[in-house]
């Protein structure tokens, strides 16, 4: 640890993985630090905690007190009395840096895949409080469960239920799960269709049995549980479906159900609310809903999937105006951040359930469901989704509402008609430039989460399709949509050709359109380079000079053509150019 380094953890305040313990009042006695370390060792994430002894909750240094005889600190005794005092026995680092005159005690400490107590059964953990600030509180069992899963040390979903008999599971809900297999188009697993009640449950892991049944997991009551049964077994299991107008609650249901009778209750009520506006493609009719049904039930069943269920609180599915909102207890698994949610391995909170899903064909096999969610909004000309409302205690999915896209959606359909399908990264990067005039490579990389590297082979494969154009120079250089596909939008050309462009990028932009038009007006180049007409005229007649273009035509019906294309054309000709896609081509 440099000084630096320790001036920038303590710029930035106390946070989950940082705590300052102040020893300007009073000294700070092993057991308290013992307890502090037992605390932070037991916070969510898995990036290195530090404890700074010596620095006050403001942040002022007032160095730390000597802890051993001879008016010392010795780092190496701190770190034995912190592993002879926890259980399991914790290996920190623990050092000492200079700062501001003063002597800052330094520990850093691993995160821990198991939960950690002191020697004499003191648990903390490291969270959020009351007051919106890191605290120290009590670390309870049922927190401890899923601090384990959280770090894919146990799985909930495995856990025997003692009281629970094979009379609490209901044999409609083993039909209702084969029916599933049935209606999953292939995705599901057809070799559980034949198998009896008892030979199901015990394929998917949600009962132990040999000639009978001996033991009933969790698992198994959230299949096919009866009601009573799990608000007797498994109480904060709970799906709230509500429908909010404004601060109005028009619906607000709650239910208790085992998990394939709430996702067929929720697409029922989703289907019954989801409206379609239709786009002509060719002679088929492509729909445009307002919200993409692979989405909702993805997003429902990844709620379901991932949530907490040692902790209090409902998943919610909220219908509000203009959004949808899925939200589930407990936040997202270690290792998942909002900056890695395509690109991320899967980690599903409760594998066995996951597994379930997946066999049912209720969700995708790939268990890349976010994947899907993002690829459907986008196709469907809506807004990406957004994680950006979750927290580390609980996850939110917005997926946005109002009137989508149609011509994004049939340029999408249209691509797809011709064997040119467009991937999640193509629709991500084009639906941020149908919405700003251009894009970066450095955006293209944060909103695909992938490299820079395959950020810019993603733009140059839009740019060799001729979806978009590069301006400007190759490093610093920017994209916008070509011309053709600002048309096939429904937007002018001069989308993203804001004034101030430098004259080599005008005249690229220039040439880049008559090759790909074969000729252009100077009303054509005004508009495509937010020029007037007489500094269009000037631009063109620069483009001549260069040997570049070649002007065709008279007065009104003047144009300009590539040096290399340099044709005569007749009146007729220029007739029939007034009828294309362009207004009233006029210089």
């Amino acid at each position: 640890m440099t000084p630096q380094r320790l001036r920038e953890l303590i710029a930035h305040g106390e946070s989950l993985t940082v705590e300052f313990k102040g020893e300007g009042r009073a000294p700070f006695s092993d057991r308290e630090l013992v307890e502090a370390v037992v605390c932070l060792a037991n916070r969510p994430g898995d990036e290195p905690g530090w404890i700074l002894v010596g620095v006050e909750d403001d942040g002022a240094v007032t160095g730390a007190r000597p802890r051993h005889e001879g008016g010392r600190i010795d780092p190496h005794r701190v770190q034995a009395l912190i592993a002879n005092r926890t259980r399991p026995a914790l290996t920190c680092r623990a050092e000492l840096v200079p700062l501001e005159e003063k002597t800052v005690l330094v520990i850093e400490l691993p995160a821990s895949r198991m939960p950690v107590g002191t020697a004499d059964g003191t648990y903390l953990r490291r969270a959020i409080g009351g007051r919106g600030r890191p605290e120290c509180l009590p670390f309870h069992f049922h927190e401890m469960q899923a601090h384990q899963a959280d770090r894919g040390v146990l799985d909930y979903a495995t856990l025997v239920l003692p009281d629970a008999r094979w009379e609490d599971l209901d044999p409609l809900e083993f039909e209702r799960y084969r029916r599933n297999i049935r209606e999953s188009r292939g995705q599901g697993d057809a070799t559980l269709l034949d198998l009896p009640d008892v030979e199901l449950a015990k394929a998917l892991g949600a009962v132990e049995a040999n000639h009978q049944v001996r033991v009933i997991r969790v698992l198994g009551l959230l299949l096919f549980g009866r009601e009573e049964a799990l608000r007797r077994l498994i109480w904060p299991h709970e799906v709230a479906f509500q429908v909010l107008s404004g601060t109005r609650v028009e619906v607000n249901d709650f239910f208790h159900w085992p998990l394939m009778r709430t996702m067929d209750e929720m697409l029922s009520r989703f289907r019954a609310r989801n409206r379609e506006e239709e786009v002509m493609v060719g002679v088929l009719r492509i729909g445009a809903p307002d919200y993409p049904e692979r989405a909702f039930r993805e997003g429902v069943a990844n709620a379901l999937i991932h949530r907490d269920y040692t902790r209090l609180g409902a998943v919610h599915v909220q219908w509000h105006a203009d959004r949808v909102e899925i939200s589930n207890p407990g936040g997202f698994p270690e290792g998942v951040r909002l900056d890695n949610l395509l690109v991320t391995s899967p980690r599903p909170r409760n594998p066995l359930l996951a597994d379930a899903f997946k066999r049912a064909g209720i969700v995708e096999r790939t268990a890349r469901g976010i994947d899907t969610i993002f690829y459907e909004q986008l196709r469907n000309g809506r807004p990406a989704p957004s994680y950006e409302r979750s927290t580390e205690t609980d996850v939110v999915l917005v997926l946005p509402g109002g009137k989508p896209d149609l011509a994004f959606v049939r340029l999408v359909a249209e691509e797809h008609q011709a064997g040119r399908i467009l991937g999640l990264d193509d629709l991500i990067l084009l639906n941020h430039l149908r919405r700003e005039p251009q894009i970066t490579p450095a955006e293209a990389t944060r909103l695909t989460q992938k490299t820079e590297v395959e950020a810019r082979m993603s733009l140059q494969r839009l740019r060799e399709t001729g979806f978009i154009e590069a301006v400007g120079e190759r490093r610093r250089g920017v994209y916008r949509l070509s011309a053709t596909t600002s048309q096939r939008l429904g937007k002018t050309v001069a989308h993203g050709r804001g004034r101030g462009i430098e004259p080599l990028q005008q005249e690229q932009t220039i040439q880049q359109f008559v090759q790909a038009h074969g000729r252009i007006t100077r009303a054509q180049a005004a508009e495509l380079c937010n020029l007037t007409s007489p500094q269009a005229r000037h631009l063109l007649s620069r483009l001549v000079e260069k040997g570049i273009l070649v002007r065709q035509g008279i007065r009104r019906g003047a144009f300009y053509v590539l040096a290399s294309k340099n044709v005569d054309v007749s009146k007729s000709d220029l007739d029939t150019s007034k009828k294309s896609g362009w207004p009233s081509n006029k210089e």
